[in-house]
């Protein structure tokens, strides 16, 4: 159902989920080496798998609530470093440097959305990270795609600005500038080059919020 969604882009979800990942790393500091990082709401576990190749340092647990697609991703991904277990089954506080989200919040009622962060916030150390990834309602392309994935119709999309005011008053004392990602599908490929210097300009498919737990 993803892959007849972004079938617009001219890309597949390898292309997203590199991206992000890409972009996260050159805002994080030099030299970044998480040893535990948390990828909440994972799915079946692809972006885990990118996590665990771009921290090869760090043991990578992956989070969600679909039992079949936690069977799948630890049965294609499950490694020494690579684990995955229930939402609903972990308790883990102060353990992680890093937290990665992509494409949850939206997922989750706009009520249940603080006490999401709150687990997030109290599964990091201090000074830890979390990297909040979605959907941007400002971007018609980003609305297009969901409107051709069944699972996303009923999504209620959450600006960047709520966002940010969501991880502040989640404990998160300090956010980023918000960049954006995604401007040009592949017919405009060539355009690509441009695309860290749109970073702030709300026009691009995804955004994401970088915060960090002081």
């Amino acid at each position: 159902m993803l892959a007849q969604g972004i079938r617009l882009s001219g890309e597949d979800k390898h292309f997203f989920i590199r991206g992000r990942i890409r972009d996260l790393k050159r805002q994080l500091p030099p030299h970044y080496s998480p040893k535990r990082v948390l990828d909440f709401g994972c799915g079946l576990g692809d972006t885990t798998s990118h996590l665990a190749a771009t921290f090869p340092r760090a043991e990578i647990l992956g989070l969600d609530t679909a039992e079949k697609a936690l069977a799948y991703a630890n049965e294609t991904y499950g490694c020494s470093r690579i684990s995955f277990a229930l939402i609903q089954t972990f308790s883990k506080t102060e353990a992680f440097d890093l937290c990665y989200v992509n494409g949850v919040f939206h997922h989750i009622s706009p009520q249940e959305r603080p006490d999401a962060v709150r687990l997030i916030h109290k599964a990091l150390v201090s000074g830890g990270s979390f990297a909040l990834f979605e959907n941007n309602p400002w971007s018609p392309a980003a609305r297009l795609v969901m409107s051709r994935i069944p699972f996303d119709r009923d999504a209620q999309l959450m600006s960047s600005l709520e966002a940010r005011r969501l991880l502040r008053e989640g404990g998160f004392a300090r956010c980023v500038p918000t960049r954006f990602l995604f401007y040009f599908p592949r017919p405009l490929a060539f355009l690509r080059f441009s695309e860290p210097w749109l970073a702030r300009l709300p026009l691009g498919a995804q955004y994401y919020v970088l915060a960090v737990k002081t």
